[in-house]
C-alpha cells in the first residue's frame, strides 16, 4: 500500500488538485470575462438586463467547464493507475450512440436550451411564463429551466417542453390596469383625477427611479355591468411594475374617496309592476 501511494498517490493528488484549481479559477475568471464582454456588447441596454444576461451565461459556461474538467481528471487518474482508457473511450462511444437513440428528449432539451441562451429569451432573475407556469427564473441551463412561483413552489421545466416563452421583465415592464367608476360619474373629471395622481406619484424621487414613463389614462376600456372601466398604461423598470400598480391603486382609491368618486359594486334592480327596488 505504501509503495502504491509512493508510486501513484502523489501524482493522483497533483492531478486532482490541478483539476480543482482549474475549476476554481474558471468560477472566478469566467464571470468577470463574460460580464465585461456582455457590458461592452449591450452597453446601451439597462443595467439589470446586462446583469441578468451575464449571470445566466456565466452559470452555464462554468457548469460546462466543471463537467469537462471532471471527465479529464477522471481519465487522467485512470491512466496513472494503469487502466487502459482506450477501450473505455471506445466503449463510451458505443454506449453514447446507443443512449442517443433513447434520449431524443434530452437532445431536444439541449437544443432548445441552446437557442434560449443564444437568443437571450430570458435569464436568471427574469419573471417569465414557460410551459404554462409563471415565476421567477432561478436557474437556466442547457437541459432545464427552474422557476419559483408566488407560492414559493419550485418548478423544473425541461427545455423541450418550452414552445412559447413570455418574458415579463425584458428591458422594461409595463403598468397595465383598469380602474372602474360608477355610471353617474363625470368621465372627464375622473380622467383628470387619475392623471393627476399618476403624475404626482411619478414626480416623487423614490418612484421616479422606478418609473420610466408616467402612467396615464389610455382610454375608456369597457362599459361593464356595474361600472365604466378606465385603462391606465405606463412603463417601469423591470420587476417593479407590480409594486407600482399596487401603490397606484391605493393612491387612486384614497383620491376617489376625497373627491367623492364612486367605485362601483354589483347592483341589481328588481321591478314589481311599476315599483322598482334597488339592491
Amino acid at each position: 500500500m505504501i509503495e502504491w501511494l509512493q508510486a501513484f498517490g502523489i501524482k493522483i493528488a497533483i492531478i486532482v488538485v490541478l483539476g480543482f484549481v482549474g475549476w476554481l479559477l474558471s468560477t472566478r475568471l469566467v464571470p468577470r470575462v463574460i460580464r465585461r464582454t456582455i457590458h461592452f456588447r449591450m452597453r446601451d441596454k439597462p443595467e439589470i438586463m446586462i446583469k441578468t444576461r451575464s449571470k445566466t451565461i456565466s452559470h452555464v459556461i462554468t457548469n460546462t467547464i466543471g463537467i469537462v474538467i471532471g471527465v479529464i481528471v477522471l481519465f487522467t487518474v485512470l491512466g496513472q493507475i494503469g487502466v487502459n482508457i482506450g477501450p473505455a473511450l471506445a466503449s463510451l462511444g458505443v454506449v453514447g450512440l446507443a443512449i442517443s437513440f433513447g434520449a431524443q428528449g434530452l437532445i431536444k432539451d439541449v437544443l432548445n436550451g441552446l437557442f434560449i441562451l443564444l437568443e437571450n429569451q430570458y435569464g436568471i432573475g427574469d419573471v417569465v411564463k414557460v410551459g404554462g407556469v409563471s415565476g421567477l427564473v432561478e436557474e437556466v441551463n442547457l437541459r432545464r429551466t427552474v422557476l419559483r412561483d408566488l407560492d414559493g413552489i419550485v418548478h423544473y421545466i425541461p427545455n423541450s417542453e418550452i414552445s412559447i416563452a413570455s418574458n415579463f421583465t425584458k428591458e422594461y415592464s409595463r403598468v397595465n390596469l383598469n380602474i372602474s367608476v360608477g355610471y353617474g360619474e363625470d368621465l372627464e373629471r375622473v380622467i383628470g383625477v387619475i392623471n393627476r395622481v399618476c403624475l404626482q406619484m411619478y414626480e416623487e424621487p423614490d418612484w421616479k427611479k422606478k418609473i420610466i414613463k408616467a402612467p396615464q389614462v389610455l382610454r375608456v376600456d369597457a362599459l361593464g355591468s356595474s361600472g365604466i372601466d378606465i385603462k391606465i398604461l405606463g412603463d417601469t423598470k423591470p420587476l417593479v411594475q407590480w409594486e407600482v400598480m399596487g401603490e397606484l391603486r391605493k393612491r387612486i382609491k384614497t383620491e376617489f374617496d376625497r373627491e367623492g368618486i364612486e367605485i362601483p359594486w354589483p347592483h341589481m334592480k328588481v321591478f314589481f309592476g311599476n315599483k322598482m327596488v334597488e339592491n
